[in-house]
């Protein structure tokens, strides 16, 4: 039987969790990044179609690769970032399916329909990168994600002759109380939510 995390967990996930824009000067080790990708890939998909492809960010040349894809806004929390992960989706993710969800031809749900393969791509790659924000905080980094980009420049910059397109990005690393803003207010229940 699946138990409820303990609120300290609760807290690190959600409530104390805040979108950084400025961090501390320290890596983040690939390992680590494997470690995020290995929980965020657990997340459920529809028909397991996995379809999120994500660029780690953090050499000194792929910096200079994304800086002018970025908003003026973005340019100086994104360079020092440690790490932005570029989340985008991939619009072949359908070729996979016969390894990934092999119990039945789910390829041929998708194959000629481009309108469904952007739908379920688009939709489902984003919340890989929802899950992606999740591990990461779990494992102890804080995020940045943001939009506030070109995204034809970044899929020309990162994806030139692959089926692939960008949505978000998130930077990543040990983040710093510079910069934060009080915390927003959010909708009550009341406000976001009804039963049927």
């Amino acid at each position: 039987m699946i138990e409820k995390i303990d609120a300290k967990a609760m807290a690190q996930l959600f409530a104390d969790a805040r979108t950084h824009t400025t961090w501390q000067d320290k890596p983040v080790d690939m390992a680590l990044l494997e470690a995020i990708w290995t929980d965020a890939a657990m997340g459920p998909t529809s028909a397991n179609c996995m379809p999120a492809r994500i660029i780690f960010v953090q050499s000194v040349q792929g910096k200079a690769r994304l800086k002018p894809c970025l908003a003026a806004d973005n340019v100086e929390k994104t360079m020092s970032a440690p790490v932005t992960a570029i989340i985008a989706h991939d619009l072949e993710f359908y070729e996979k399916l016969p390894t990934l969800f092999p119990h039945t031809d789910a390829r041929s749900w998708f194959t000629g329909d481009d309108a469904l393969i952007e739908s379920t791509a688009f939709r489902n790659a984003t919340l890989q990168g929802a899950y992606l924000i999740m591990a990461a905080r779990a494992h102890g980094l804080d995020c940045g994600p943001m939009s506030g980009f070109d995204p034809d420049k970044v899929d020309a910059e990162f994806f030139a002759d692959k089926p692939v397109q960008s949505n978000f990005l998130c930077n990543l690393g040990y983040g710093t109380p510079d910069g934060l803003h009080p915390r927003g207010p959010r909708l009550s229940f009341a406000e976001a939510c009804s039963v049927a």
